[in-house]
């Protein structure tokens, strides 16, 4: 079986832990972006500078992508792409993304866009927290353990 983790790497704040779970389960890491960015050091981890801006990125993910992948990303429209090809998705909170949740998720996210550019609601997203972080590795680790379960049966 062919694992491989994407990650929308440019704010993306658990590329460390990103790396930990993968090297336990020994699948390789593309961490895909528009500029160049130091990563952790890793065999299994490659970057990827794409370019043309960020939609390149997302482009990028969404036709690499496959049925046994796993992305991770905030973006949600990203998420959704990710989805329609059979990809498992997780946000860097640990929250997965699924068939149930996407569509909720896409409201919500343009419910926001709009309250924010007409004034009823400020633009600023929730800090990052270490409850987040260990969300994240539990998650992601259940998740790889998930596909290689299901591979194997």
């Amino acid at each position: 079986m062919d694992i491989k983790i994407y990650v929308d790497a440019d704010a993306c704040p658990v590329k460390e832990e990103t790396v930990r779970v993968a090297e336990r389960h020994q699948v390789p890491v593309f961490m895909v972006s528009n500029q160049w960015m130091r990563l952790p050091q890793s065999p299994l981890v490659q970057l990827k500078l794409v370019e043309g801006g960020m939609d390149k990125a997302d482009d990028w993910i969404a036709e690499e992508i496959g049925a046994t992948d796993v992305a991770i990303t905030a973006d949600i429209p990203l998420a959704a792409r990710c989805l329609e090809r059979g990809a498992k998705v997780i946000g860097p909170t640990g929250k997965p993304f699924d068939d149930d949740s996407i569509g909720m998720a896409l409201s919500m996210r343009d419910l926001n866009a709009h309250l924010r550019d007409t004034g009823e609601i400020a633009g600023n997203n929730p800090s990052f927290q270490k409850k987040d972080r260990s969300r994240y590795l539990n998650s992601l680790e259940n998740i790889l353990q998930g596909i290689k379960r299901t591979a194997s049966s």
